[in-house]
């Protein structure tokens, strides 16, 4: 995995839509310039990537989405095995993480909410991930609490820094932001389990991959845990 910085050369992934991929589980288009957006069919695939021209990475994770997606999968994610897996040796610009911390249970003698949480969040900015958190009240459950926002403009934001991004959700309202990018030239790989992904989002891709075809490859072992650090010890 490397990482690099803000510059961004001549683009040198564009020759890859000329690419032909022998497996039968692959939908693989060209999406020409000037062509219509309805005739675009995204590939998909649960194969290696490596051998893809892919550029500058920049990985963009919804932690709620991601979360849910391993409770139906039955896994707990390692997030050093996914890095590695969603880099899969190309230049990575950043890797963002997305989550919402529930902050209903503050009180005087417990001014943290969260404890394991927060823990979990130190853990991540010190092992390669830029956490943006945003802090809410769950009060009403049948709000549902999501990032889509600050995903979108961190997406478009850095759109002129990257090659590809990597969209690691499945939901449909991120179609809009995943279509800016791709119309700017960009390219955008979508990963989420395949039941809980929307088809606008697919449909607006260049790539997916199923999480149950990798999930062997990001689970953690049952024997290892994080080694969080006590948050009293820390600085957050």
């Amino acid at each position: 995995m490397t990482f690099t910085n803000f510059t961004k050369p001549r683009n040198s992934y564009k020759h890859h839509e000329d690419e032909v991929h022998s497996s039968s589980k692959i939908l693989l288009k060209h999406h020409l310039k000037g062509e219509n957006s309805s005739r675009r069919e995204t590939r998909t695939d649960s194969s290696p990537i490596n051998g893809l021209n892919r550029g500058r990475v920049a990985i963009f994770i919804d932690g709620v989405n991601l979360f849910h997606a391993a409770l139906q999968l039955g896994i707990e994610i390692d997030y050093l095995k996914l890095l590695c897996r969603l880099t899969s040796g190309s230049r990575l610009l950043r890797a963002f993480f997305y989550t919402v911390v529930d902050v209903t249970r503050q009180n005087p003698t417990r001014p943290r909410a969260n404890e394991k949480q927060q823990g979990f969040l130190f853990w991540m900015r010190r092992n390669g991930y830029r956490v943006v958190a945003k802090e809410v009240q769950l009060t009403d459950a049948t709000k549902k609490p999501n990032l889509n926002v600050e995903i979108a403009v961190d997406m478009i934001t850095l759109a002129p820094y990257y090659d590809t991004a990597i969209l690691v959700s499945g939901d449909g309202a991120l179609a809009y932001a995943v279509d800016a990018v791709t119309s700017k030239g960009g390219r955008v790989e979508v990963v989420s389990l395949r039941t809980m992904t929307s088809d606008s989002l697919i449909d607006v891709a260049d790539y997916f991959i199923d999480l149950e075809n990798i999930k062997q490859e990001i689970q953690k072992d049952s024997h290892l845990g994080y080694n969080y650090r006590t948050l009293s010890n820390s600085q957050l």
